[in-house]
């Protein structure tokens, strides 16, 4: 078995079930749920101490699946998604098939694919998008490394990964890029 797999498998049973899971994303570390649970989204929300207009972003394993979760995707943003060097979150309008209290007020998405190993993993095996919002109190500072995540968050969770609690390698916010409805494209944070 490979060096996560009791993690994946711990992980996928709390997701299925409707819990939150604490783990290690291509960016910081974050919280996660099945993104087309409200139940488990408004418990996300509710443990960030954040208000639920606020939406929250998807991880994905693979471009391919972008489909599944929104209606219409420019070409762009295939190309966007595949090419991207470092961890970048699109948001698309139209959003489908996900929990209606995890989209922006105007019904639009964020989602990354993430490449880092856990994570895409998680993904892959879950089958579904998986909600990661970084893993602190909303208004509190994201959390670079697993030791600066609050006890509350810790807690507050219905599991916690072990791999990569120990990795010290700073990490970055991931780029953000927003397509409009009407084809416009805004970049948001490089």
């Amino acid at each position: 078995m490979e060096r996560f797999g009791e993690d994946i498998k711990n992980a996928c049973k709390v997701l299925t079930e409707g819990g939150l899971v604490l783990y290690p994303t291509d960016t910081v570390w974050g919280i996660g749920c099945d993104a087309t649970n409200e139940d488990a989204v408004r418990r996300v929300y509710e443990l960030k101490k954040r208000a639920d207009h606020k939406a929250m972003l998807v991880l994905l394993d693979s471009p391919a699946k972008i489909d599944r979760y929104v209606s219409e995707i420019p070409d762009v943003a295939y190309d966007l998604a595949e090419l991207a060097d470092k961890p970048l979150t699109i948001i698309y309008p139209g959003a489908r098939n996900l929990a209606l209290n995890l989209l922006g007020e105007d019904r639009s998405i964020g989602i990354r694919i993430t490449r880092e190993a856990f994570s895409q993993k998680l993904c892959e095996t879950f089958r579904k998008p998986v909600v990661s919002t970084s893993a602190n109190i909303s208004g509190q500072p994201s959390p670079m490394f697993f030791d600066d995540i609050s006890e509350g968050v810790k807690q507050g969770v219905d599991y916690v990964v072990k791999y990569r609690r120990d990795d010290k390698t700073g990490c970055k916010p991931s780029g953000i890029i927003r397509f409009g409805t009407d084809g416009s494209v805004q970049i948001i944070r490089k």
